[in-house]
């Protein structure tokens, strides 16, 4: 096949370059052609699988229109970026339009009016309508059940049309490094009976942090800690129980010196962050408007709450899961489920998806 990949911006810690490139590593490795469509952020050798295409414009809806030129026509379109016409369209990100209005019940007043006057907003929403209303996309690959109702609910967009794959985690990832928990928790300055939650994420207000943080002010068990690896604007109020990481490069040690992860997160089409802390055999305490929650089998993987905002819950969930015996008795099972979650199966069920249209012609 030949394969055109679209991707607006690059960041070395981004989740959808990491997952472009194994994507282009899988595709050279099955004797296709392949060639990145992206920004002149994107550093050529950080694309050893095919042609690198960097195009100059910036804003979403001028990179879409760069895009439609540059193609080449006897090409598979597959974009993981809000474009005006694509065969496969990714829906890694969720949808723009129900973004902002779930954030506007968690943030003032006053900052909405003014969001939706923004012309990058705007220009997300019209590639939206592009690929969802206007046939833009003739087939889309969404990350979770929870997108692909979005999308229908929303959009009206052809039930048959979308194919769900749930993000996986490389091989690599389950090959730990040698050092002790004991170690790896004195490296991140926790005592010996402290209850190490996590906080994994950049973007706090879309993560839910404050909320992380109002729960855990809440609890009177003086061992609970939360720590808070990614970055972001930090809450006007915070606790002397939050320590504040800034941006991790190595997540390992990290994963292994916690005990559990929180992350009530406002939208999430589908946290990695929680998969990874599942195959370290950690509890996952998240909410419905994460896509990862699907995967999940409350009181026995972690808890999931309905709502970021309702603390009380939140702080009942983590009150629960605090307890030592019942951690232990979940890690196994929590490591089972996310070896379920590969790369590798993701990898194949997208190649089905690309093939079919190569079948088609």
């Amino acid at each position: 096949m030949k394969i055109g990949l679209v991707r607006r911006g690059f960041s070395r810690t981004g989740g959808a370059e990491s997952y472009l490139k194994r994507f282009g590593r899988a595709l050279a490795d099955g004797g296709h052609r392949a060639t990145l469509y992206s920004t002149q952020d994107w550093p050529q050798a950080e694309w050893l699988y095919g042609s690198l295409v960097r195009l100059k414009p910036s804003s979403p809806l001028r990179f879409a229109q760069t895009v439609q030129e540059c193609r080449q026509p006897d090409e598979i379109l597959f974009s993981l970026d809000r474009v005006l016409q694509c065969d496969c369209y990714r829906a890694g990100d969720g949808l723009h339009k129900l973004w902002l209005e779930r954030r506007v019940r968690h943030e003032p007043a006053w900052r909405a009016p003014l969001r939706f006057l923004n012309h990058k907003h705007r220009e997300l929403l019209e590639l939206e309508r592009a690929l969802f209303q206007r046939g833009g996309a003739r087939h889309v690959i969404a990350n979770s059940q929870l997108v692909k109702r979005e999308i229908i609910t929303e959009f009206a967009y052809p039930e048959d049309q979308i194919t769900v794959i749930y993000n996986g985690l490389p091989d690599v990832h389950f090959k730990r490094k040698p050092g002790t928990r004991l170690d790896m928790r004195h490296d991140w300055g926790l005592r010996e009976n402290d209850i190490a939650l996590l906080f994994v994420g950049s973007g706090w207000e879309r993560k839910g942090l404050k909320y992380a943080i109002q729960a855990i002010s809440r609890i009177a068990n003086r061992n609970v800690r939360l720590l808070v690896a990614g970055k972001g604007k930090k809450p006007v109020s915070s606790s002397n129980k939050v320590k504040f990481l800034g941006p991790v490069t190595d997540m390992q040690p990290l994963y292994v010196a916690a005990d559990l992860l929180v992350l009530p997160t406002v939208y999430d089409p589908f946290s990695n962050a929680c998969l990874e802390a599942l195959s370290y055999g950690m509890p996952v305490i998240t909410t419905v408007t994460n896509g990862f929650a699907e995967i999940i089998e409350p009181d026995v993987h972690g808890q999931v709450i309905s709502r970021a905002d309702d603390v009380e819950a939140l702080q009942e969930a983590i009150e629960e899961w605090i307890d030592p015996d019942r951690r232990e008795s979940a890690r196994e099972g929590c490591a089972e489920l996310a070896r379920r979650f590969s790369m590798g199966r993701n990898l194949v069920e997208t190649l089905n998806v690309l093939e079919g249209f190569e079948r088609a012609r």
